[in-house]
């Protein structure tokens, strides 16, 4: 396996995003990761492993998620249903334990990559209740009087949106990490990733109206770095002259195919008035 991580072809990873997973590596400490959605907390998992030969566990944590869930869960009730239907295999509680992703991770063959994506989208008690686990590298399983230890400490990458505070005790186990918003040199390297070759002049002038469009004040949704490829993408698609994006300002006019960019009514609407505000005071 690869120990360290320099991004990959399919993933534009700056400096300090390298080093930051480099040092959770070493340290083998959950790597948390923070940012604005669409900047690629959860494609850095992917990218991670596929640069470091390692398998992928991916864990996308919902509000009605819960820690338990990530080591086992057992079925009482179909056990039950099988007991009262005479099915030969009730009698094996092994029948109805379902492995979790941490289990997973602690006895997969390889050293894997363990992905837990939103942790901040489950209830607060989430957290700390996966800190055991995380610290131990092990836990018992009641129902087969066994338990589950780790090989090795897999690397562990945790994201979050920030929808809520996550406890300090957890936050002391983690290496922390926030993922800016790229810069024009920066995304115009993830440009040329994912459209090699793509017209210069083409992209300069969607870029100009994208960052345009981000400093717009009382924007809802800022666009991400995901809606500016779909938006390009598009224009690439409908054969889209330079001259409609020649001088365009999103405080003059609403960019062509906004769908791509503008994800919600009131962003819409913020742009319509100030565009009409615009041709009254031209």
């Amino acid at each position: 396996m690869t120990e360290r991580f320099e991004g990959t072809s399919n993933y534009v990873a700056t400096e300090d995003l390298k080093v930051a997973v480099n040092a959770a590596v070493t340290l083998r400490r959950p790597l948390l990761v923070k940012g604005e959605p669409g900047t690629g907390k959860t494609v850095l998992a992917a990218e991670v492993a596929k640069a470091m030969g390692a398998p992928l566990i991916e864990w996308n944590v919902k509000s009605t998620t819960k820690a338990h869930q990530g080591l086992y869960e057992y079925d009482a009730v179909a056990r039950l249903r099988d007991g009262q239907l005479g099915e030969e295999r009730v009698h094996d509680i092994r029948n109805y334990i379902k492995r979790g992703k941490l289990w997973e991770a602690f006895t997969a063959p390889e050293l894997p990559v363990l992905l837990i994506d939103e942790i901040d989208k489950a209830d607060i008690e989430f957290p700390n209740d996966l800190l055991q686990e995380l610290d131990r590298m092990r836990f018992d399983v009641y129902e087969t009087q066994e338990t589950i230890e780790a090989r090795e400490r897999p690397i562990v990458i945790i994201t979050s949106n920030n929808e809520k505070e996550l406890p300090d005790a957890f936050l002391r186990r983690c290496f922390f990490h926030y993922i800016k918003f790229p810069d024009r040199e920066t995304m115009q390297a993830i440009i040329d990733v994912h459209f090699p070759g793509i017209q210069k002049m083409l992209v300069k002038k969607a870029m100009d109206v994208f960052y345009e469009i981000r400093e717009v004040p009382g924007l809802k949704k800022k666009p991400s770095t995901s809606e500016l490829l779909d938006w390009l993408k598009l224009l690439l698609n409908e054969d889209m002259p330079l001259e409609v994006l020649q001088d365009r300002s999103p405080h003059s006019a609403i960019p062509p195919l906004h769908g791509a960019l503008l994800k919600n009514e009131q962003d819409v609407m913020l742009f319509e008035r100030l565009a009409f505000m615009a041709r009254r005071q031209s």
